[in-house]
């Protein structure tokens, strides 16, 4: 399988998606941060001296994935229809967990600014808490489900 964003001289560009269809893409991504007892139970009481933390951490996530493409170097501008974050938390593993979804109509998929809403969300849940807890840990991080496009539907 050849990688799209190769040219045949093996340069990196943007891959040309001006002939593709304009339809509606879809893609979910789900990431979790591991946090210490102590830094896990001050996330949950909400009372952390910069605000909110999942409140804070969901409104980051959108601005993320609105900024994508000034982010990651060969990613298409988007005009994205709607970004929605869940944050929650996983109290048996001690978790964040933050899950995006990502929709345009377009002729290139979502799953890069549904990656990096989480990412940013899950950092954003880092800056805030870093002063009790450095040992945190983010990850796995992982595109659920994708739909649209010409590879199709993708579910985990």
């Amino acid at each position: 399988m050849k990688l799209t964003h190769f040219d045949e001289g093996g340069n990196a560009h943007m891959v040309d998606v001006s002939a593709k269809d304009h339809t509606e893409r879809v893609a979910v991504a789900e990431g979790f941060i591991t946090l210490s007892e102590e830094a896990f139970s001050i996330v949950a009481s909400g009372n952390v001296k910069k605000g909110d933390v999942l409140a804070v951490a969901q409104l980051a996530a959108i601005m993320g994935a609105k900024q994508t493409s000034n982010l990651i170097p060969l990613c298409h501008p988007l005009a994205l229809t709607k970004v929605s974050v869940d944050c929650s938390l996983v109290e048996e593993q001690r978790a964040v967990c933050i899950r995006s979804t990502v929709k345009t109509t377009g002729p290139t998929g979502v799953e890069m600014e549904a990656l990096t809403a989480v990412q940013v969300g899950l950092l954003t849940v880092y800056d805030m808490v870093k002063a009790v807890d450095k040992s945190m840990t983010i990850g796995p991080v992982y595109l659920v489900e994708k739909q649209g496009g010409k590879s199709g539907h993708f579910k985990r």
